[in-house]
């Protein structure tokens, strides 16, 4: 059934196509056309902060609780990957951390042929997006995004940064800012004591405008191609079958993993492969869900002392107290993310800039929190933040309900390894500090036991997981496999952009949300022929 044709066609509803969706609708002359394949996330788990450690850990109508293959390099696991579902995506699961990440990350995109994506071309859109408590030069305070500090008054935040200190690390009060490495608070997507998503950001402003129709619960299951040129998408609201067309373009905006897939079945990428699964070829363009990066986690769990962590706040029925509260007044430890403070730091003395992200979290974490604790205590989160290791996203099979094929290929390279390595010491190192001594009991993960390199080494090939920032498979670039141009454009069709971390060329240092819908801004931009006012 043909339910109509639109001038754009977002495909996915998450950080992404939520602001294509909302700033591409601001002009009343252009009709939008918004199709998620979950649904509204409307529900107290999203609103409420501290419902990220619930929304994380398992499938669910907000998370596709998607597997990788087994990994070679990590004693063969199968790893846990949640990505997003529903308006908001993975903005609406995240742990809400604000990071723009490093200047040199992207003059390093510039720097490759990019032109407009050096810090200087980005940080305009970054201040347009940003509702930001701080203001400034650097900051933006009347964007759709609320960014805001966090609330928790425990010692703990603190004392893990000054024990960054003692230890020889920097202190900043601003990531975001003029020193973006060392110790310190983060900012987070938190407005009002709500988890502000992408959503709430740029969909709630636009749902009352006449030329935008959301349709939810909708799984795109191929982007239709004539004459080299995308003219619209078949997609799926139940068993009910339908196809929409596209008057000016369709926009990819599904994430690093599902853009890729929906391309592949679309017959967007290597022939061989795609006839390997059963696809027609429609259009040569080998880059398609290659260049897969992520960062690789490993968490260190310590038994705490005189502190009030995340297993006291919602042991027992205390759990249900706390978002009856929160549900009906909007105060109380629902408003927090539990995850305020952490440091980016180098592994070694000489590198241009951190390569290591500390997260610091109040609370015993194991395996993304589906072991429950039994204990107070508290967990560095230690990530490499610019791997070597390179992998992919195919294709299982051709049918396109079926889950795509995930191979992040970690820790394949000696540095990969030696830089996990170090983010244990260091992790060590920083826990040991005098400024941790009144809340620090026995270390529990790894535990005293694993202490040479080789045991380390086999500790992280055992335990590290994902922390959530698959970016790279439609890979934006000027050369060959390159799978987007600089203005997101997939390479040889006409009428078709990629617009979500997918077209990231390297991974950026630090969390990858708000460079995401960055991104979709300066893409909207594009799309609307450089019309929009910019941040000054």
């Amino acid at each position: 059934m043909r339910t109509g044709s639109y001038d754009y066609i977002v495909i996915g509803g998450g950080s992404a196509g939520c602001v294509l969706a909302g700033r591409l609708t601001e002009d009343p002359a252009v009709s939008v056309l918004l199709v998620e394949a979950g649904g509204r996330n409307r529900e107290l788990l999203v609103r409420m902060p501290a419902g990220v450690g619930e929304l994380i850990k398992a499938k669910s109508k907000h998370n596709w609780g998607f597997w990788t293959a087994p990994e070679p390099h990590l004693d063969g696991r199968r790893l846990w990957w949640p990505r997003g579902r529903g308006l908001g995506g993975s903005s609406a699961i995240n742990g809400m951390i604000y990071s723009r990440g490093h200047p040199r990350d992207y003059d390093r995109w510039r720097q490759s042929g990019l032109a407009g994506w050096g810090w200087d071309d980005v940080l305009p859109w970054f201040r347009k997006l940003e509702g930001h408590h701080r203001g400034g030069d650097l900051h933006g305070q009347t964007g759709p995004l609320k960014v805001s500090p966090g609330e928790s008054d425990s010692p703990f935040n603190a004392a893990f940064i000054e024990a960054g200190r003692q230890a020889g690390y920097p202190v900043t009060e601003d990531f975001n800012g003029t020193q973006p490495e060392g110790f310190g608070p983060y900012d987070l997507t938190i407005g009002d004591g709500r988890r502000w998503t992408a959503a709430e950001a740029y969909l709630a402003p636009a749902l009352r405008r006449p030329n935008l129709t959301i349709v939810t619960d909708a799984r795109t299951t191929r982007i239709r191609l004539m004459g080299g040129r995308a003219v619209g998408i078949d997609y799926a609201v139940g068993r009910d079958l339908r196809q929409a067309d596209a008057r000016m373009e369709v926009l990819v905006a599904a994430g690093a993993v599902q853009s890729p897939h929906l391309l592949q079945l679309s017959g967007i990428g290597d022939p061989e492969r795609l006839r390997a699964a059963g696809l027609a070829p429609m259009h040569d363009l080998a880059g398609v869900g290659e260049n897969l990066q992520d960062h690789l986690d490993v968490i260190m769990n310590w038994r705490s002392l005189g502190l009030r962590t995340v297993f006291s706040e919602v042991k027992g029925l205390r759990q249900l107290g706390v978002g009856l509260r929160y549900a009906f007044t909007g105060k109380g430890v629902g408003r927090q993310n539990f995850l305020e403070a952490g440091a980016f730091i180098p592994s070694r003395e000489g590198l241009e800039h951190a390569d290591i992200q500390i997260h610091a979290v109040l609370a015993i974490m194991r395996d993304h929190g589906k072991v429950k604790a039994t204990e107070d205590g508290f967990s560095l989160h230690l990530c490499q933040l610019r791997p070597e290791s390179r992998g992919r996203i195919g294709l299982q099979s051709d049918d396109p309900f079926a889950d795509p094929l995930i191979e992040p290929n970690y820790l394949s390279t000696a540095e990969d390894r030696r830089v996990m390595r170090e983010a244990v010491k260091i992790g060590r190192d920083v826990a040991a500090q005098a400024a941790l001594d009144p809340y620090r009991d026995a270390e529990l993960a790894p535990g005293e036991e694993v202490r040479s390199d080789a045991q380390i080494d086999a500790w992280v090939r055992a335990k590290a997981e994902t922390i959530y920032h698959p970016i790279g498979t439609c890979r934006m670039g000027t050369d060959a496999e390159a799978v987007v141009d600089g203005t997101l454009r997939v390479r040889g069709l006409d009428g078709l952009r990629v617009v979500d971390a997918s077209v990231m060329p390297s991974l950026i240092s630090g969390n990858t949300n708000a460079p995401t819908i960055m991104i979709a801004e300066k893409a909207a931009d594009m799309i609307r022929g450089g019309t929009m006012q910019v941040a000054a």
